[in-house]
């Protein structure tokens, strides 16, 4: 299996599973219908574990674009793969999406609310607040990069890595997560965006467009920065890009501050 294939791989378990969690609470008549946001943060948690295990002796499982760019921005990842990563996270979260439409695919009619189908394949704000979601985006993001980082500076019993990864991903959906939805991952919001808008789901509303770009840029821009913080912070090592990206996450937070309402 080659590095490209990893990745598709990976981002599809990653993005079935979790997808699927949020269909079987959300849709009617799911057996698991109303369970509640820790089973969500956890099944994401297991999630990114699962895809870690399959595919991390292969592609070091990214599964992600922010910590694709993060690692590439941190000196970490070589330039000729990021654009081939990237595409094939966008490819595996796509078809995740779409194999959890056919999973569910009785339920789609049974439910009535357009929101919640769309709730299934994409994130979306508690409130909506441009720079505030943005914010929220970044700063998750931030503590996601910066944190796997940190993981990967430490030695763990062989095999343990997937883990302590996956808990990560839980504990920043519990804490930080009520806000947006923690898309925290360019290719696991915009990726099943696509298929919500492509695939024939019955009543299924707007794809919410106009949100779309939030939980593609704040990742983005939060992973950047969380790696190159990282690398600051323990390997005295800044540059330019530093200074640029957490300007960028300043003026957001100052954005955010004035338009709080």
């Amino acid at each position: 299996m080659t590095e490209f294939i990893g990745e598709i791989v990976g981002t599809f378990i990653l993005i079935y599973l979790g997808c699927g969690v949020v269909a079987g609470t959300l849709l009617k008549d799911s057996k698991s219908e109303g369970s509640n946001w820790l089973v969500i943060t956890l099944a994401w948690g297991l999630a990114v574990t699962m895809a870690i295990y399959a595919v991390g002796r292969i592609s070091g499982a990214h599964i992600n674009p922010a910590v694709t760019l993060g690692l590439w921005a941190a000196g970490s990842f070589e330039t000729n793969k990021v654009l081939p990563y990237i595409l094939a996270q966008f490819i595996g979260a796509f078809l995740g999406a779409s194999a959890c439409y056919v999973h569910y695919l009785p339920h789609w009619s049974k439910t009535k609310d357009s929101e919640l189908k769309l709730a299934v394949f994409a994130t979306g704000p508690a409130i909506r607040n441009t720079f505030s979601n943005l914010v929220s985006e970044v700063m998750g993001t931030f503590i996601l990069v910066f944190l796997i980082m940190a993981i990967g500076a430490n030695e763990f019993t062989k095999g343990l890595n997937p883990v302590i990864v996956g808990l990560l991903v839980l504990v920043i959906g519990l804490c930080l997560g009520g806000t947006t939805g923690y898309a925290i991952n360019p290719a696991r919001d915009f990726g099943p965006r696509i298929a919500h808008f492509i695939l024939p789901i019955t009543g299924k509303g707007s794809s919410d467009w106009s949100y779309s770009w939030i939980p593609v840029i704040g990742p983005i821009l939060g992973g950047i920065t969380g790696a190159l913080s990282y690398n600051a912070l323990f390997n005295q090592n800044i540059g330019l890009e530093f200074y640029l990206s957490l300007g960028l996450t300043v003026i957001c937070l100052i954005l955010a501050l004035i338009k709080r309402r």
